[in-house]
């Protein structure tokens, strides 16, 4: 099988490079090769994928492996209602009705008979003191809710109905990592939405073994030593702890589709631990133990396509550039120099055909993009951003992240954070950039009027960047830890005030040059 010859050839590489505890290691793996094949066959349920695995493996006390979203909504919607839209859309999807099981090879998704859909769908009220202040206390219980655990005897998701905000009502949506990644969740919290579907029919897929065999001599025995030149530069420990891989049987080699982008990316993995780690700013640090988050008011969409087009840069191009010099400005009326600074934000990039995003799981990548927060002159700091961004297109790197999780998920926990940590150092913000509906959608018949998300920053990162296009606007977000960032609203302030420069600075140029 192409799991055994996998193993084997990693254990070996292994054995060469670090001699006595690797040859440890190899006894281990071929063990656990032998256990993991027989061990769970009688397991009812279905057996987490390693990626997936990888993700549930790393919620720590700073930072919770979930995404939280906020809708406000207007006029109100009734709890009731809700839930019974909830028991009919969103539970068709069999991952909102399964909690979760682990053991020492994995995890195995298996159907919560315990399942109460009060415990899932929750009222609550805002503080009798936030009249008058209610988006401050929406804010405030926002970043309460992110670090609050989600509880793993029963499906990992809950949403907390606000029915009286703002004249309305607000939704606040908590989904583990581990069920789906953001392009997913969008495509089934959209299912929501009047007009919304339940997801279309699986089939499932049969691979033939010839093909998996065919992988592991043509692809995957070149690389090996790669492989191992990838985790030794994670970490010492990641490397002593290969031995204890777990369930090589259905691990990265496990499916012609993982087997394809798991050798395709080793190099990338190698590359990133090249990577030099990122500017020390005081974004950059140990988080706490509590976050904030902060939203602005939406820009208006066709306003920002106006200055791209007299750009000739793409919308992306100008949201980063103004996320860019927010956060430069935010820095400097600190009292910080940023002149020439510079910091990376993860990008996430989807690796799935967005007609299958109802299939749940996670199957996107990294890009690592460099903000030039030290170049005050937006016409410049625009430039430069698209710059940037041509030269990551037709990289391999969105396969990145994608190849070290499913590594990842294959090692016990220390290993498995040993390697994640390496984004951490290389990194001070996980950003998300989200094209939404153009249209506001409707909910039990009222109107959808805000949509934003955060994604989780997994290891040390302490700030998340959200940019939302919905409904005619783009929503610029962020969720930050408090021992690094106190207050995110100081960084929502200088958002518009960037993009109002860039437009202005745009009115000035020479026509036609």
């Amino acid at each position: 099988m192409v799991t055994r010859i996998v193993a084997q050839q990693v254990a070996q590489q292994v054995a060469k490079k670090a001699g006595k505890s690797a040859r440890k290691a190899v006894r281990n793996v071929q063990r656990n090769a032998s256990r993991a094949a027989t061990g769970m066959l009688g397991m009812s349920g279905e057996r987490m994928t390693k990626v997936d695995t990888a993700w549930l493996r790393m919620d720590t006390p700073s930072n919770l492996m979930m995404i939280v979203g906020v809708w406000t909504i207007q006029p109100g919607i009734r709890y009731q209602d809700l839930c019974q839209r909830v028991q009919e859309r969103l539970l068709k999807y069999a991952r909102f009705r399964q909690r979760v099981e682990q053991d020492t090879a994995g995890a195995t998704w298996i159907e919560d008979e315990d399942f109460d859909i009060e415990r899932h769908v929750v009222r609550e009220k805002l503080p009798r003191h936030a009249k008058g202040h209610e988006q401050q206390a929406l804010q405030d219980r926002v970043g309460e809710l992110a670090m609050q655990p989600l509880d793993h005897q029963h499906p990992l998701w809950q949403i907390h109905l606000i029915e009286d905000y703002q004249g309305g009502s607000a939704m606040l949506v908590r989904i583990h990592h581990c069920i789906a990644d953001g392009i997913a969740l969008i495509s089934v919290t959209m299912s929501l939405v009047d007009g919304g579907a339940p997801p279309p029919e699986r089939k499932r897929k049969h691979v033939a073994e010839n093909a998996e065999d065919w992988i592991a001599d043509t692809l995957i025995k070149p690389f090996t030593d790669m492989t191992v030149k990838a985790l030794g530069a994670a970490g010492e420990g990641a490397v002593k702890s290969l031995g204890m891989l777990r369930d090589p049987q259905k691990g990265m080699a496990g499916s012609l589709d993982i087997a394809k982008l798991a050798y395709q990316v080793l190099s990338d993995a190698a590359a990133l631990a090249l990577m030099p780690d990122d500017s020390k700013t005081r974004l950059k640090g140990k988080p706490g133990l509590a976050k904030r988050v902060a939203w602005c008011e939406p820009l208006p969409l066709e306003e920002v396509k106006a200055v791209g087009k007299a750009l000739n840069c793409s919308i992306n191009d100008v949201l980063l550039s103004c996320v860019a010099g927010a956060i430069g400005e935010y820095l400097r009326h600190l009292g910080d120099d940023v002149t020439g600074q510079e910091i990376r934000a993860m990008i996430p990039v989807n690796l799935r055909p967005l007609d299958q995003a109802y299939k749940l799981g996670n199957r996107f990548g990294l890009v690592p993009l460099v903000l030039p927060i030290g170049m005050e002159n937006p016409i410049e700091r625009v430039y430069e951003v698209r710059r940037r961004m041509n030269a990551l297109k037709g990289s391999t790197q969105p396969l990145l992240a994608f190849g070290l999780l499913a590594v990842a998920g294959l090692l016990i926990k220390p290993a498995q954070d040993a390697m994640l940590n390496l984004f951490g150092k290389k990194t001070t913000a996980v950003m998300t950039n989200v094209p939404g509906p153009r249209e506001k959608l409707k909910l039990l018949g009222s109107t959808l009027e805000q949509s934003m998300f955060w994604v989780p920053q997994s290891g040390d990162i302490g700030l998340g960047v959200s940019i939302l296009s919905y409904g005619g606007g783009v929503q610029f977000g962020v969720i930050t830890d408090t021992t690094l960032c106190p207050q995110p609203q100081k960084i929502i302030d200088e958002f518009t005030p960037e993009f109002a420069k860039l437009s202005i600075v745009t009115l000035m140029l020479p026509w036609g040059e």
